[in-house]
């Protein structure tokens, strides 16, 4: 018996929350590399762990709040909770691979292709994984085709994603890059489940058929509390709120030095290099010449 497949049991209410999610997941990355790549820090690993994280998770929970709206009106659907944290994990780690090779090895054509194809088929995997997590009494089949289109989707999406982590710097610019992310990554989505056929198991339909959102929601709130937190932080970092500090600026900003006057003691703020010392106006200082003739020395 064929089962009768519903994409959009809840209207335009869980694409448009899955894709909220993905942008959101997206924004977040896409910040988190920017200042791992523009301020290279002992914290760099952090930041690049962080926005692989908020990737993968944001990818992760847009699929499931769209299989929220997925049904089969003769069957209810279950999930297996280890299959699907499983595919949870492969979308972080595959993420974190591919952001990883472009945040050390630079943008260049190889490692964005590289980066891309690993982080897209991790995308692709979580997808189907997740489907295999799936439980109904029936059998799920997929149109080849359409599955070999979504997959490279996801490969040029995701390679997409991280050329946008390189090269958009702005928050504007950000923004408008995870939204295109976003679109990308629920495209994706719903070009995969359009590839879905349902064959049942037996002739009768079963009481109770369709109603899905009761066993997804609680498996959501752990990733959606950890992407909340994940933008707090990346809201109280200033170099990514405020831009570059003072100091990049023009040297007409620092104090000027008067002669006769130490210089005063720099102290580095955030973000600033250590090694940042203050040097008076002019290009160099001249060593002072006693009355004598001879120039006293420096030590």
């Amino acid at each position: 018996m064929q089962g009768t497949v519903d994409g959009f049991s809840y209207g335009i209410v869980t694409p448009v929350a899955a894709f909220l999610m993905a942008c959101l997941g997206g924004a977040l990355g896409l910040r988190c590399t920017t200042r791992s790549l523009r301020h290279r820090d002992s914290f760099k690993a952090g930041w690049l762990a962080l926005g692989a994280t908020s990737i993968g998770t944001g990818i992760w929970t847009m699929h499931f709040i769209g299989m929220m709206g997925f049904s089969v009106r003769q069957a209810p659907i279950e999930y297996d909770l280890p299959i699907t944290f499983a595919s949870l994990g492969v979308a972080v780690l595959m993420v974190g691979i591919g952001i990883f090779i472009v945040g050390y090895r630079g943008a260049t054509a190889l490692t964005l292709v590289t980066g891309g194809t690993i982080t897209g088929l991790g995308v692709a995997t979580m997808h189907y994984l997740g489907m295999a997590g799936m439980r109904l009494q029936g059998r799920v089949e997929y149109d080849t085709l359409t599955v070999a289109t979504s997959v490279v989707i996801a490969v040029v999406a995701a390679t997409t994603a991280l050329w946008a982590a390189v090269s958009v710097h702005g928050f504007l610019a950000s923004l408008g890059a995870s939204l295109v992310m976003g679109v990308a990554v629920s495209g994706m989505h719903y070009t995969a489940m359009s590839a879905v056929s349902v064959h049942l198991h037996g002739a009768d339909p079963v009481k109770g058929a369709g109603d899905t959102a009761t066993s997804l929601l609680p498996m959501l709130i752990g990733p959606a509390v950890f992407l909340i937190l994940a933008a707090v932080v990346v809201m109280f970092d200033p170099l990514l709120v405020m831009g570059d500090p003072d100091w990049r600026g023009p040297a007409a900003a620092r104090p000027p030095h008067r002669p006769g006057v130490p210089a005063p003691r720099h102290v580095p703020s955030y973000g600033e290099p250590a090694n940042w010392t203050a040097r008076p106006a002019g290009r160099g200082a001249r060593r002072s010449v006693p009355r004598g003739g001879h120039r006293s020395q420096d030590w």
